[in-house]
């Protein structure tokens, strides 16, 4: 009987787990923290056995295979182990694609990819396809392979978890953009960091798709590197490109057998240009899978967006509060920013992943009245922005960076929280420090 260990409990080690015991094997399931109860129940009803606080060193160098939540690190000491015996260490994603036939639709890029999977998931649930929502949202993977297999799947893939990817293969991969993010767990290497987004195109044919941003020049430069087998299909403001933007307009056209579908901006839900090259992403793969265009564009024209980015949480004595929690990089902030129209108090701060803040600096500039930088530790958010002379306060909670906000700002202003940075100084992910924003406005 094969012995498959799953380090990591969450939602992707637990449903990892089930389809293991399905499979017949024999699967024990270590995490090193506490495991949410919600697990421990799911774990238990399958008779699945488990530990949490540790991870029993000689159980786990017996296993045949592992399977490794994306949130641990290569470094970590039992990984290391693992690495130099030779145990072969691999992803939810990739373990799950062993059983099933599914067509599987894939999203990865330092920004958007929410976004685009959402959208994309949208068209396709209106369709009436049998389609699953998985990876980074929605259930694992494995966990609907188990027990309810789709005939799709639409799947956020972070860099961690194309990491682990060996043979798995998208039929359609969507590429958005390359920034420098997550750069403490690829040795500060921005290659590192680029050589894992491109592993989506790993094991494609001629007959799959990738759908990319053609004016990325990191994206555009490893094309040309590496030479993607499959068949390309990019994005862009130019009209060489089979999505592109004409004056105020974006047009799709994934490929001559279909009708080009023209859908104006000020039609589109989700509003800034960012959100334009979504839509044409998720239009493009929509396309490919011959989804009918009338269906395209009510998605592209009723989408609802997706929590904690850029969501309108209320107006208070004439001031919007947005909350864009899930800007975790600095790329995330300069797309919340580009898409504000009226003066500006940014809330930023939390656990800094190397970054390089002026790439924000000119908008910053353009479009912030103030800033509050809020964290553990501002010293590298007072050194880099107080020499610009705009007004800035430092905190160390977020009910304070809200309060502070309100008493400063003016009518007709914005209130943005788009962090820059992780969450983990504060708070337990960003959706806890969406949550916490939302609560402390609504409290004011």
């Amino acid at each position: 009987m094969k012995k498959i260990v799953i380090l990591g409990a969450g939602e992707s080690g637990t449903g990892a787990a089930i389809l293991a015991k399905s499979k017949g094997m024999e699967v024990f399931v270590s995490d090193r923290g506490t495991i949410a109860p919600m697990y421990q129940a799911l774990l238990n009803q399958h008779q699945i056995s488990w530990e949490e606080g540790q991870h029993s060193t000689e159980k786990i160098l017996a296993a045949d295979e592992v399977i490794k939540s994306p949130g641990i690190p290569s470094s970590a000491p039992i990984v290391e182990q693992l690495m130099a015996q030779g145990t072969p260490i691999i992803s939810e994603i990739e373990f799950a694609a062993r059983y099933t036939q599914a067509k599987m639709i894939c999203i990865t890029g330092s920004n958007g990819k929410t976004t685009t999977t959402s959208l994309l998931f949208d068209m396709l649930h209106r369709a009436g396809l049998d389609v699953g929502l998985a990876g980074n949202i929605g259930n694992s993977l494995a966990l609907q392979v188990a027990q309810e297999d789709h005939a799709y799947y639409v799947i956020e893939l972070s860099s961690f978890q194309l990491d682990n990817c060996y043979d798995f293969k998208a039929d359609i991969a969507i590429l958005l953009n390359i920034t420098p993010d997550h750069l403490d767990r690829y040795d500060y290497q921005f290659q590192n960091y680029i050589d894992a987004k491109f592993r989506i195109t790993r094991n494609q044919t001629a007959e799959d798709a990738f759908i990319y941003w053609s004016e990325d020049p990191v994206i555009d430069r490893e094309i040309a590197r590496i030479r993607p087998q499959a068949t390309l299909y990019p994005f862009g403001s130019q009209e060489q490109n089979v999505a592109y933007t004409s004056g105020k307009q974006l047009i799709l056209a994934a490929h001559d057998e279909v009708e080009a579908l023209s859908i104006p901006f000020d039609e589109l839900s989700l509003q800034g240009k960012h959100n334009q090259y979504n839509s044409m992403a998720a239009g493009l793969a929509a396309q490919l899978l011959n989804i009918d265009n009338a269906v395209i564009r009510e998605s592209l024209q009723q989408f609802a967006g997706v929590d904690h980015r850029l969501q309108y949480v209320a107006t208070i004595r004439g001031v919007r509060y947005i909350n864009d929690s899930k800007a975790t990089n600095v790329n995330s902030c300069w797309y919340a920013l580009e898409s504000m129209t009226t003066p500006t108090i940014l809330i930023l701060g939390g656990t800094d992943k190397g970054n390089d803040y002026s790439e924000i600096d000119q908008l910053v500039k353009d479009k912030c009245s103030s800033l509050i930088f809020m964290g553990k530790d501002n010293s590298k958010l007072i050194a880099h922005f107080e020499p610009m002379g705009i007004p800035f306060a430092s905190v160390d909670s977020l009910e304070t960076a809200v309060q502070t906000a309100y008493n400063t700002a003016k009518e007709g202003e914005t209130v943005l929280l788009s962090p820059c940075c992780a969450s983990f100084d504060l708070f337990k992910n960003y959706e806890d420090r969406g949550h916490q924003f939302m609560r402390a406005v609504r409290n004011l």
